[in-house]
């Protein structure tokens, strides 16, 4: 399939290097004004040069510059420094302002907030947009809030933190990818007034959703069945547990519990079952179409707009739109047109996990499965489905592969066996999903059916964790960098145009390409053995890891609980490329780089000689900070998350007047020795 001779393909890589490059190199807002006199040029160009028969080159590059400056200026425009009326603009982050903020959306909460996506539309009377995240501490009264529903508050809207770890999971960027700026946590007595705000069709779709929830709990179905079916129907992961989160992940299964386009490709179907009387009516046809899209728009927004849910209805809605008018399309041009639409609504979708991840996997589908045909093809049903299943499987694992080990460094060796079970009967699972979450909805649920559902969950749950147990083929700890994933990719596609069509030219590209993907295991290994101590950040824990080369010690206090799979040593593990750990006592005075470094914790030991370049501060020591300063004049100080917050503030203010640099993980994250 020669993809690239599609113009729309050619369209979205200009588009996709725009938003690159603005997210890479930002500019100032002077430079960003300039930046659309390309986009008017170009425009301009191809006005003249659209009557032409023959195309010449400069219509080709000024329909290229356009979609490049497209995607720069619709990714910059989503900046908000680039917005004048974003709140960044008039909330204080010093002192509280007055907030009226709108509740769009409510997510998981944690173990002492309730949480909220909400907008804030003004902040001290000066009308404003940009969304936060809010968490609300939970008291006695658990009220809770809906979607579209408005808060005048008084408080202050600070930044969200970065990680304080090396490795760590980075909210921050995940929470900015969603357009989300900023953070506001406030307790029930910091609400001064709530009121219902204007109605919106993704409010309605939310609140539905929510009262659907509370519908199902209701119910006599347990727990782990029931968030298995808010996952399916309704797109609601929250109330799903991090233990049976876990196993589906492990049982490479985790795709059933995301709604995707799996989801709405089953939903296509038994609404084009039920609706298939519409077409035998006057011009049935169209409106059995149209019917299907909407109903699928309406279960996007029921499940939230995710970013795969998304791109799995604007592809069927481009396939209904080209049946209604009689066009002839492809499912490569439907699959970029869809691409390319959702960036220019929302430039940011390019840079979120699930967005990739889906069209990855379909492209390979659309892109590979054809070469699976002779395969998959019986006369037997029985024979043909578990082999088309394990093909579109091995076409789909191909495609995300490469990004699933960058971004969860793990594969499922089981994962064919998971889906070739699963797959056959998620149709199944959905259409009685669906029944189950009607019926709860409207209370006539009848108590047979709940229990036969929630059997057949039940059983469904049984052979994910005997999927999950099986540790010998589950492949954990996989070190993937940037330059793996793209060398990856590299030798992946050219090693099948290699197969479709054999030549020298192809050949030799696929043995450069293989050099190029080992070249990067071997800057891999020799970059991650460099030489490091990391006193890392732990709440009310001492925890430093002593890195030398691929070995890593961890050092703590607390002997009897080991921290090999746990926060903060699992990600560090990982991405710093570890292959020999162990654990052993904080001793209290070690050297690293020919320096000393004296710890000091709550007995408060320090000695009486300059002997140490570092002393780190533990457990809350009640020390004399500048006695100890006097006495053995360290170039640095270091508290660790293990202290009171208070005794940090005290001994700070004394380095301060001192002039010893201070540095407290608690605010600016784990300290690095090199």
């Amino acid at each position: 399939m020669k993809f690239v001779n599609f113009a729309i393909v050619r369209f979205s890589i200009f588009l996709v290097g725009g938003i690159l490059c603005a997210h890479f190199f930002p500019t100032s807002i002077f430079i960003l004004k300039f930046s659309a006199i390309p986009l008017f040029g170009a425009v301009i160009l191809w006005f003249f040069a659209r009557e032409k028969f023959i195309q010449n080159s400069y219509f080709g590059a000024a329909v290229y510059i356009s979609f490049f400056v497209l995607g720069y200026l619709g990714y910059q425009m989503k900046n908000p420094f680039f917005q004048p009326r974003h709140f960044i603009h008039f909330a204080s982050d010093s002192t509280p302002d007055l907030i009226q903020l709108k509740i769009t959306q409510s997510i998981k909460p944690d173990k002492f907030n309730s949480r909220y996506f909400a907008g804030v539309q003004r902040v001290n009377g000066k009308t404003t947009r940009g969304e936060i995240l809010l968490s609300i501490a939970v008291d006695s009264l658990e009220k809770t809030y809906s979607s579209d529903e408005i808060l005048f508050v008084y408080a202050t809207i600070s930044p969200i933190p970065k990680p304080l770890n090396p490795y760590d999971f980075d909210y921050k960027s995940y929470l900015k990818n969603l357009g989300i700026e900023g953070q506001l946590r406030i307790s029930q007595n910091q609400i001064l007034k709530t009121e219902k705000g204007k109605t919106t069709v993704f409010g309605i779709a939310q609140n539905t959703r929510a009262k659907a929830v509370t519908r199902l709990k209701s119910t006599k179905i347990t727990s782990d069945e029931r968030a298995i079916i808010q996952a399916l129907v309704l797109g609601e992961k929250r109330d799903i547990s991090k233990e049976l989160y876990e196993k589906y992940a492990t049982a490479g299964a985790v795709h059933i519990l995301a709604v995707s386009g799996l989801h709405v490709s089953i939903l296509y179907f038994i609404f084009a079952f039920f609706l298939n009387p519409l077409k035998r009516l006057e011009r049935g046809a169209i409106l059995h179409s149209i019917s299907i899209v909407l109903l699928l728009w309406g279960f996007a927004l029921l499940s939230g707009l995710s970013p795969s849910v998304t791109r799995a209805v604007t592809m069927f809605s481009f396939f209904a739109m080209a049946k209604v008018f009689g066009r002839r399309t492809s499912s490569i041009n439907t699959l970029f047109l869809s691409f390319l639409t959702l960036l220019i609504i929302n430039p940011l979708w390019l840079f979120q996990v699930g967005f990739q991840l889906s069209y990855l996997a379909v492209f390979f589908i659309l892109w590979i499965y054809p070469a699976f045909r002779k395969f998959t093809y019986s006369r037997y049903a029985l024979f043909r489905i578990p082999k088309q299943i394990m093909a579109v499987s091995i076409c789909a694992q191909l495609g995300v592969l490469p990004l699933s080990l960058y971004y969860f460094h793990q594969f499922p060796g089981l994962f064919l066996l998971t889906n070739v079970v699963i797959l056959p009967v998620l149709s199944l699972f959905m259409f009685g999903g669906i029944l189950i979450v009607i019926l709860s909805f409207m209370e006539i649920l009848p108590h047979w059916l709940s229990a036969f559902y929630s059997m057949l969950v039940n059983w469904l749950n049984t052979f994910i964790h005997w999927v999950a147990v099986q540790d010998a083929f589950l492949f954990r700890d996989i070190h993937f960098s940037t330059a793996k994933v793209m060398s990856s990719y590299l030798l992946i596609m050219i090693t099948i145009l290699f197969l479709r069509k054999m030549d020298f030219q192809k050949l030799s590209a696929v043995l450069l390409s293989v050099i190029l993907f080992l070249s990067t295991f071997i800057h891999g290994k020799f970059g991650t053995s460099s030489n490091e101590l990391v006193v890392f950040h732990k709440y009310k824990s001492t925890v430093v890891g002593n890195k030398s080369g691929r070995k890593l010690v961890v050092m703590k206090r607390d002997s009897a609980e080991s921290l090999r799979r746990k926060y903060p040593i699992e990600s560090y593990y990982t991405e710093a490329g570890i292959r020999l750990y162990s654990e052993a006592n904080l001793p209290n005075l070690f050297r690293k780089n020919e320096k000393n470094i004296l710890v000091v914790d709550s007995q408060a030991l320090v000695p009486k000689q300059n002997l140490v370049y570092y002393v780190l501060l533990t457990q809350s020591p009640k020390v004399n900070i500048n006695r100890l300063i006097d006495s053995l004049k360290p170039e640095w100080i270091i508290a660790d998350g293990s202290n009171y917050p208070s005794y940090v503030k005290r001994w700070r203010q004394s380095c301060v007047k001192s002039g010893i640099p201070f540095h407290y993980t608690g605010e600016e994250g784990a300290f690095v020795i090199k």
